[in-house]
C-alpha cells in the first residue's frame, strides 16, 4: 500500500471567499463598448455577484455597476448564466466591508423590522387619486400612498414586473418593489422635482 493510499485526500476548498446573500436589486451596468443595460442582482457578495439581464458580457471583460442601495461596484465577467452573468468584484477591503455591511442591512432589515434607508422625506398628498401609465399605453387608476423626491408608493390591482418602466402622473419612473396592496416606484427624472 502506497502512502497516497493510505492518507485521506483533502477536500477541495470552497470556491468562494465570501458568502453570498440572495438579494434583488436592480440596477444598470456598462460593458467595455459603453452600451448600458439594466439588470437585477439575484445574489451578491463582497466579492462577487450574479445579475440576471438579457444582455451578457465575454468572460474577462471589464464591467461597472451602478446598484440600489450599494452604489458604483466595478468588477470583471467571470461567467455566463442562462438568464445573465457572473462578476468577480473588484474593490479595496474598505470597499468590500462597505458592500458587507449594505448586503446585510438588505439580508436583515424585513426580520428586524429595520427602517427603510429613504433618501428623501415621505409625506402623504392631499389628493391621492392619481393614474400609472406603462409604456404600452395602458392607463391604470391608482392611490399615491406617500411620495417624496425620489419615489412613491401606490395601492393597485396592478403589479407590472420588477423594473418596468411606469409613468406617475407626470413622473416616469420604475417599479423597484410589490407589497401586499400594490408597488414602490423610483422616479428617474429628478430634475422634473427641483
Amino acid at each position: 500500500m502506497s502512502l497516497a493510499q493510505e492518507l485521506p485526500m483533502p477536500e477541495k476548498p470552497e470556491r468562494r471567499a465570501f458568502q453570498r446573500v440572495h438579494a434583488n436589486i436592480y440596477g444598470r451596468f456598462m460593458l467595455e463598448d459603453g452600451s448600458e443595460h439594466a439588470c437585477f442582482i439575484v445574489d451578491m457578495s463582497p466579492g462577487s455577484a450574479a445579475l440576471r439581464t438579457d444582455m451578457t458580457g465575454e468572460p474577462g471583460e471589464k464591467c461597472i455597476c451602478y446598484l440600489d442601495h450599494i452604489g458604483r461596484v466595478e468588477g470583471v465577467v467571470t461567467r455566463s448564466l442562462d438568464d445573465g452573468f457572473a462578476i468577480t468584484i473588484i474593490a479595496s477591503d474598505r470597499k468590500k466591508d462597505k458592500i458587507a455591511s449594505q448586503l446585510t442591512w438588505l439580508a436583515n432589515r424585513h426580520e428586524l423590522d429595520l427602517p427603510e434607508d429613504r433618501r428623501h422625506a415621505r409625506v402623504e398628498p392631499r389628493n391621492p387619486i392619481s393614474a400609472m401609465h406603462l409604456d404600452d399605453g395602458r392607463k391604470y387608476k391608482c392611490r399615491i400612498i406617500d411620495l417624496s423626491l425620489s419615489g412613491a408608493a401606490i395601492a393597485t390591482e396592478v403589479r407590472p414586473a420588477l423594473g418596468t418602466a411606469v409613468t406617475l402622473g407626470t413622473m416616469k419612473g420604475r417599479v423597484i418593489r410589490h407589497f401586499n396592496d400594490g408597488i414602490a416606484i423610483e422616479f428617474i427624472d429628478l430634475a422634473k422635482m427641483a
